[in-house]
C-alpha cells in the first residue's frame, strides 16, 4: 500500500545525498569569496633593540624619580568661630566645641557674643629632592612655613618625620633632615649652562599619590621683577608644575638637577604654561650656606638700581637696553667708596653681563660678605672699571626701585609747587630740602602712565638739579621730548623717562 505524497525511503536518501553535495559547493564557494575580500593578516613586532632605540625619558625618569619625595606639613592656626548667640543652649554649644564651662565674658562668648578663636590644624602639600644620600631634602619655605610636624615619604611609600634644618623666606627655600641613609639622591648641574629651548621635566610628588612628570622647553632663563619672591633669578618653562609639585626637580634630558620648582603663572587654578623654578646654583649656595651656617648671609653693594628700558636707554643716550641703573647710592657703603655714582649704569659683575636691576641684586646676594667685586660701569658714554668690597647686608635694607612703565613721553598733566616747610615734614624731606613736589598728576596722563605720582619730590630734570618751580620751568624749556627725571619717593631716589 502507498500514500500519495509520502516519499519511499530510497528516494528520500538520494534527495538527501544531492542536498548535501550542493551544500557542501556553495561552503567551499563562500570560503573562497571570503578569502578574497580579506586575506591572511602578516603582523610585524618589534625587536627589542628597535624598542630600546625610540625616542624616550623613560630612562631619565626611572633614575631620578627615587630622589622625589612627597612633604606634607601641620601647623596650628588660630581660627575664629563667628558670631553666635549669646543665649545658646549647652547641646548646641557641644557642637561648636564650645562646653567647657569656661566663660571667656559676659555670656561665656567674649563681647557681644563673639565665640572665642580655636585652634585648627591646617595642612600643607608639596614635594621635595633628595639632595644627599644622608637624608638632606630641599624643597620650597612655602610648603613647610610656621609647620610644627612635617613628614616626608618617600617613593617606596616609606614615611619619615623631619627636621627642618634652616630656612630662607626670600628665596622660598628650605633644607629638611631625615634620619635615614644611603638614600638615592638627585644629580646637580649646571643650571647657568640652561639655554631656552632646553628641554625640561617637571618631577614632583604631590598629595602621597605617587608621581607626576611633565615635559616641556626652556622658555626663558633669569627672570626677575615678578613679585614672587624678594630674590628672583627664575628658570621658566612650559613644563606644567601642577599643585602638589612646588618643591619638586626640574631635570634637564640627561636627568640632572637644575631648578626646584616653585611656582606658576595663572588667572585660574590650573596651568597655562608659564612654571618658575629657582636656578639650583641659588639653591647650591642657600643650603651650602644653611648647613654651614645655620643660617643665610648675603653680601650688600648698596645701590638702588632699576632696569634700563628703552625710554630710560633713550634718555641716557645709549644705544642699547640692558644694565641696572643706579638711582641711589648709600651712603658709607661699599658702593659709594668705590666711586659708584648715580646714574652710572653697572654692565657686568666679575665678567658677568647683569642684564637688569633683578639679576644685578642676585648676583651680589650670592657673593661672600668681605669678597671683592668688579664692575664694569657705563657713564656718560664711557665705560669703566671699579672695584668693590662687599659688606654684609645689613638686617633692614630697602627692596629695589619698581621698573617704571615708561612707553611714551610728556609732562602735560603734571601740577608741582615749592617743597615748603610743611610739605617736607609730611614727606619726611631735611627742613631745607630743595626740589619740587608733584601736587597733582592727571591719570590720563603719559607722566602717570611712566609712574611719576602725586608727592614725589623732582631732584633733577634731565640730570641737573632742580630747587624750585622756576628752575623746573627752566629746565622744561630747554628739556628734549624724553625727559629723564630723578625724584625722591619714601625715602628712595629713582629715575623715571617721561
Amino acid at each position: 500500500m502507498s500514500f500519495k505524497g509520502i516519499w519511499t525511503r530510497p528516494r528520500a536518501l538520494a534527495l538527501a545525498a544531492l542536498m548535501a553535495a550542493g551544500l557542501g559547493a556553495l561552503a567551499v564557494a563562500a570560503a573562497e569569496h571570503a578569502s578574497n575580500a580579506n586575506p591572511p593578516a602578516t603582523f610585524r613586532y618589534a625587536s627589542p633593540d628597535e624598542s630600546a632605540s625610540r625616542n624616550t625619558f623613560a630612562p631619565v625618569v626611572k633614575r631620578v624619580l627615587p630622589a622625589v619625595v612627597n612633604v606634607s606639613s601641620a601647623k596650628m592656626v588660630k581660627s575664629p568661630m563667628g558670631m553666635m548667640p549669646g543665649n545658646m543652649e549647652p547641646f548646641f554649644r557641644q557642637f561648636f566645641g564650645d562646653d567647657d564651662g569656661a566663660p571667656s565674658g559676659p555670656n561665656g562668648r567674649g563681647e557681644r557674643g563673639q565665640m572665642a578663636p580655636r585652634q585648627q590644624r591646617e595642612q600643607g602639600e608639596g614635594s621635595g629632592v633628595i639632595v644627599s644620600p644622608e637624608g638632606y631634602i630641599l624643597t620650597n619655605n612655602h610648603v613647610v612655613d610656621g609647620a610644627t610636624d612635617v613628614r616626608v615619604t618617600l617613593s617606596d611609600k616609606r614615611e619619615f618625620k623631619a627636621r627642618i634644618v634652616g630656612t630662607d623666606p626670600k628665596t622660598d627655600l628650605a633644607v629638611l633632615k631625615i634620619d635615614a641613609s644611603n638614600l638615592p639622591s638627585a644629580v646637580i648641574g649646571d643650571s647657568d649652562k640652561v639655554q631656552v629651548g632646553d628641554y625640561a621635566l617637571a618631577i614632583g610628588n604631590p598629595f602621597g599619590l605617587g608621581s607626576t612628570v611633565t615635559m616641556g622647553i626652556i622658555s626663558a632663563t633669569g627672570r626677575g621683577n615678578l613679585g614672587i619672591e624678594e630674590y628672583e633669578d627664575f628658570i621658566q618653562t612650559d613644563a606644567p608644575i601642577n599643585p602638589g609639585n612646588s618643591g619638586g626637580a626640574l631635570v634637564n634630558d640627561r636627568g640632572d638637577l637644575i631648578g626646584i620648582n616653585t611656582a606658576i603663572l595663572s588667572h585660574s587654578e590650573g596651568n597655562q604654561g608659564i612654571g618658575f623654578a629657582i636656578p639650583v646654583a641659588v639653591a647650591r649656595n642657600v643650603t651650602d650656606q644653611i648647613l654651614r651656617n645655620g643660617k643665610v648671609t648675603r653680601a650688600y653693594l648698596g645701590v638702588m638700581s632699576e632696569g634700563v628700558t628703552p625710554a630710560l636707554a633713550k634718555a641716557f643716550h645709549e644705544k642699547e637696553v640692558g644694565g641696572a641703573l643706579v638711582s641711589e647710592v648709600k651712603p658709607d657703603s661699599p658702593a659709594a667708596h668705590a666711586g659708584i655714582e648715580k646714574g652710572d649704569i653697572i654692565l657686568s659683575v666679575n665678567g658677568k653681563p647683569v642684564n637688569d636691576n633683578a639679576q644685578l641684586r642676585m648676583t651680589i646676594s650670592l657673593m661672600q660678605p668681605g669678597t671683592a667685586a668688579s664692575l664694569r660701569l657705563l657713564r656718560d658714554g664711557a665705560e669703566r672699571e671699579v672695584s668693590a668690597h662687599l659688606e654684609e647686608m645689613p638686617t633692614e635694607t630697602a627692596k629695589a626701585a619698581s621698573e617704571p612703565d615708561a612707553s611714551e613721553t610728556g609732562m602735560d598733566g603734571v601740577s608741582v609747587e615749592d617743597v615748603s616747610a610743611r610739605s617736607a615734614r609730611q614727606l619726611g624731606l631735611a627742613p631745607d630740602a630743595a626740589g619740587v613736589v608733584v601736587t597733582a598728576v592727571d591719570p590720563a596722563s603719559q607722566a602717570a602712565a611712566n609712574g611719576l605720582r602725586r608727592g614725589d619730590v623732582i631732584l633733577e630734570v634731565n640730570r641737573k638739579p632742580v630747587r624750585n618751580t622756576a628752575e623746573f620751568e627752566q629746565a622744561l624749556k630747554h628739556s628734549t621730548p624724553e625727559t629723564l627725571l630723578l625724584v625722591s619717593r619714601q625715602g628712595s631716589t629713582l629715575y623715571l623717562a617721561v
